[in-house]
């Protein structure tokens, strides 16, 4: 049994193409590192000991039951968070604590899991804060980085509308846009696909395959939908309680024992 045969079917993405990479990219250098990242909350530890590497142009699942401390730890690397143990590092550089600010102006952007556009601009106004305050450019270049990005993630022709009057999966895509304009070296997504159907779903795969692809960066992906990580990432982490318990190619973290018992409890995982 493999955990992909028993999460059902929200969200399924097994009728469509499959959009794994037959030859992943090749991969010279890490690019994000965390040490034994641990960080508690009135006594509750939420991480406890992770460590992670992402490696250039690598797209990386992040999967784990509700409350493992997925979103916890995207809030540390962009230091929303700052740990009460252990260090961040974007390409060696030790960055554990910088202002987030100055993590967007180094190279990691974000996006959220509650989608936080700003929703009186227009898409290509919301776009040009990443093309601007990430590069710090300005003018004609800001522009071109920000149509590029809409390009991509094909929201050019709705660049006018008011964020407000957008639907979810388009808001999500002007966020996924936002992030790239500003230039990152790493990107972290944070489940960009919570409350899309079936079809957007499918233009969201391939959006972020497109993204890593087109724009060679590296991306950690945290998503529920587990089908959707095991379909294009490279390679998946699984959290629990706080704890990293598995780390490898898709295909193996799917036959995890640990990570079906995560999941489904102890007697499936031995089913």
């Amino acid at each position: 049994m493999t955990l992909r045969m028993r999460m059902g079917n929200e969200g399924s993405v097994e009728s469509r193409p499959d959009l794994r990479l037959i030859d992943p990219p090749a991969r010279s250098a890490e690019v994000l590192r965390l040490e034994r990242i641990c960080i508690s909350f009135g006594g509750l530890t939420v991480l406890s000991g992770v460590d992670l590497v992402l490696q250039q142009e690598e797209l990386l699942g992040l999967i784990g039951p509700n409350g493992a401390g997925k979103s916890t730890l995207f809030n540390v690397i962009s230091s929303i968070y700052r740990p009460d143990g252990g260090d961040v590092f974007l390409k060696g550089q030790k960055v554990t604590g910088l202002a987030p600010h100055k993590l967007c102006h180094m190279g990691i952007s974000r996006t959220y899991q509650l989608v936080k556009t700003f929703n009186k601009m227009t898409a290509f106004e919301n776009v040009m804060v990443g093309a601007v305050y990430g590069h710090r450019g300005t003018g004609r270049e800001a522009k071109a980085r920000a149509m590029a990005a809409l390009e991509l993630v094909e929201m050019e022709a709705k660049k006018d509308v008011r964020a407000s009057h957008l639907t979810l999966s388009d808001r999500r895509l002007v966020e996924v846009a936002r992030s790239l304009a500003s230039g990152p070296v790493v990107a972290l997504l944070d489940e960009p696909m919570a409350g899309l159907n079936a079809s957007e779903i499918r233009k969201m795969l391939t959006i972020i395959k497109r993204a890593r692809d087109e724009r060679k960066v590296a991306i950690l992906w945290v998503e529920h939908k587990v089908d959707a990580i095991f379909r294009i990432c490279d390679r998946v982490i699984v959290l629990d309680y706080g704890v990293l318990i598995a780390d490898g190619k898709p295909e193996e973290v799917a036959k995890d024992p640990k990570v079906i018992e995560a999941y489904l409890g102890e007697s499936a995982s031995r089913d």
